[in-house]
């Protein structure tokens, strides 16, 4: 625990960890925020948080002719896409970077910033935003998924048009009070008011803590597994035993942004 509070506070106090403008958002606002994300994936389960409240998951449509078409084939695709990149070294040499690598993470993200930039106006499914790993006990990364993402003002029907609805649950995190200075203690724990895992969901309890508040952050954004050979896995939004997604869904279904 006093580890990941260490690497907790140093990203909180770091502006160098994020290219300017990714996702339209400001540095030091993307460090906390992740900060407040792997805190989430790292200690929510024993500490008893959860990021209810903060996070927005699509709605899951009616199945419709073609969709289980459309989406098989972006498996396909991001399958195509990541056997390249079996050896991480590769992704690196290629431009990923990688997302916090000193923090200990289920799963890190291997980001193209470039990739991440045009996924905003166009969907290109050979070039998904992120490639996921697990590191190994040698240290080294074992690749397990892909990441897509879309414009955080994108609305459901422009997200079925890159992946079906019916299929893929996108998600978005929503709701985020930025603490005031003195207050950064309070991103974490079970008595945490702000970020991702605080008490604080809406503008007018922010700013009467002090607080900044965002009513969503990043973007859209979708993990796929193509390796899987259980089909509920492939689209995988739930916490399992493969470290999938490691984030509280099922207590969010039906949030509004605002």
């Amino acid at each position: 625990m006093l580890r990941i509070s260490y690497y907790m506070q140093t990203l909180l106090d770091s502006e160098n960890h994020m290219q300017p403008g990714f996702f339209s958002f400001h540095r030091r606002v993307v460090v906390t925020v992740a900060a407040a994300i792997l805190s989430g994936s790292l200690i929510g389960a024993d500490s008893g948080t959860s990021m209810q409240g903060h996070m927005f998951m699509t709605t899951l449509w009616p199945l419709q002719p073609g969709d289980q078409k459309k989406a098989d084939s972006i498996v396909a695709a991001a399958k195509a896409a990541m056997a390249p990149y079996g050896d991480y070294r590769k992704a690196l040499a290629d431009g990923y970077k990688i997302f916090l690598p000193d923090v200990p993470q289920p799963q890190y993200h291997f980001t193209n910033y470039e990739f991440g930039r045009a996924a905003r106006s166009a969907f290109d499914p050979s070039k998904p935003t992120s490639l996921l790993y697990k590191k190994t006990p040698d240290g080294e990364y074992h690749l397990v998924g892909a990441m897509y993402t879309d414009a955080v003002d994108a609305n459901e029907a422009e997200l079925d048009t890159r992946i079906p609805l019916s299929i893929a649950r996108w998600h978005q995190h929503i709701n985020f009070c930025k603490a005031p200075p003195d207050q950064k203690a309070l991103y974490f724990g079970p008595d945490a008011k702000f970020g991702l895992l605080g008490s604080i969901v809406t503008k007018e309890d922010c700013e009467a803590a002090g607080g900044e508040f965002y009513p969503h952050i990043f973007g859209w954004m979708v993990h796929v597994y193509p390796n899987e050979t259980d089909p509920k896995l492939v689209w995988s939004t739930d916490d399992d035993s493969e470290g999938h997604d490691n984030m509280d869904h099922d207590a969010m279904p039906g949030m509004k942004l605002n």
